[in-house]
């Protein structure tokens, strides 16, 4: 369903099902923010993007194209402090989940090195959940 790294949308409209039911995904990326740093939500939005791009370029092929073609599902996920996210990255680094780790360039809003955003998966849902199941969404 990505041709010439396009998603075909009709496609994955056509496997949508629309009866009531919930559409369910086999992978899912999880986004984790940290909410401490009070950052703008333009600011947010770009930590949170940065971090979907990075991680997915660290996931296996034929991981990133499934998910791909179910949609690209994306959780946003809050944490209170930089060590909840670095143990997050630990957990999922145990059970080989891709993780990117967001630096800032320090321009903007906080100083440079910042760790700002934390991206997790594509990876199958019930792995993902092990680890960020327990968490609220932002």
């Amino acid at each position: 369903m990505v041709k010439n790294g396009k998603t075909d949308v009709m496609k994955i409209l056509r496997m949508m099902r629309f009866d009531g039911d919930p559409v369910t995904f086999e992978y899912k990326q999880c986004i984790v923010v940290r909410t401490d740093l009070h950052l703008s939500k333009g600011k947010l939005a770009a930590q949170a993007a940065h971090a979907a791009l990075s991680a997915c370029d660290r996931a296996k092929r034929s991981i990133s194209s499934s998910w791909k073609a179910e949609g690209q599902k994306k959780v946003i996920l809050a944490v209170g402090s930089l060590d909840e996210l670095f143990e997050l990255e630990e957990a999922a680094r145990r059970v080989d989940i891709p993780t990117a780790r967001i630096e800032d360039a320090g321009l903007t809003e906080v100083p440079p090195g910042t760790i700002t955003a934390l991206g997790l998966g594509p990876a199958k849902n019930e792995e993902l959940d092990k680890i960020t199941g327990h968490m609220k969404l932002l």
